[in-house]
């Protein structure tokens, strides 16, 4: 039997790999996505919607699109924006980036997360960069410890019905090192020189969607049935907590 599987960002990098692959192990995804990129990237054959999650009010007029409810629900949503000190931010650019990852993955879960059946679970896309600090992502690694936090929070009061957990990648090669699906020109050159960054990697290469996929897919099956609250690093061994 067909699972439901809602996933903001899909039409992204990583979210058009894990339509694909959840696909592949008998999940029927529907995507969310900003209206630019599902003009973009939309997939035949997919039930889409579009939905800017930064506002609340939207964020539940998508959720409010289901007519049945999700066995699992992956946020995917976020941008990163152009690498400068923290203290050098405009207070527009802290509070797009804010709004863009930590506001929307709130905004998001509490739209959604009441579609999600019993038995169900629901994985967060968090970064490295919300462990570790580097110069010039300030606000959005503040964001994603946030969404590290708001996991635990989310999973200690769902459960035992709902399970959340988080995955948080290193860099992926995708248009997100450019700024961002349906946010930026994906033609623009990369924020990272991917052969360096290689070469400091233990595994001696960027990840690829297929990458973070796979553990999004078994933070979702029942596999992981006694796995809630947790972030689950996939970097390569960049950093290792």
């Amino acid at each position: 039997m067909s699972r439901r599987l809602a996933i903001l960002g899909g039409c992204g990098g990583i979210g058009r790999q894990l339509v694909a692959d959840a696909q592949a192990v008998g999940w029927t995804p529907v995507i969310f996505d900003l209206p630019a990129s599902i003009d973009a990237h939309g997939i035949g054959g997919v039930e889409m919607h579009p939905v800017d999650a930064s506002d609340p009010a939207d964020a539940a007029r998508a959720a409010g699109v289901l007519g049945e409810p999700l066995e699992g629900f992956v946020n995917l949503c976020g941008f990163m924006t152009a690498s400068e000190p923290l203290l050098d931010r405009t207070p527009q650019d802290w509070a797009d980036v804010i709004n863009g990852n930590l506001n929307s993955a709130f905004f998001a879960a509490s739209a959604f997360a009441p579609h999600v059946t019993e038995g169900g679970a629901i994985v967060q896309i968090g970064s490295g960069l919300g462990h570790v600090a580097r110069p010039g992502y300030g606000p959005y690694a503040i964001a994603k410890a946030g969404i590290a936090a708001l996991t635990r929070q989310m999973a200690l009061e769902l459960a035992p019905g709902i399970r959340v957990n988080c995955v948080a990648p290193a860099a992926v090669d995708t248009a997100f090192l450019r700024g961002g699906t349906g946010r930026s020109d994906e033609d623009a050159p990369l924020r990272l020189e991917i052969e360096s960054y290689a070469a400091n990697n233990p595994m001696k290469r960027i990840a690829m969607p297929a990458d973070i996929t796979g553990p999004i897919l078994f933070l979702l099956s029942d596999q992981a049935s006694y796995v809630t609250g947790q972030v689950l690093h996939v970097n390569g061994g960049a950093f290792m907590p």
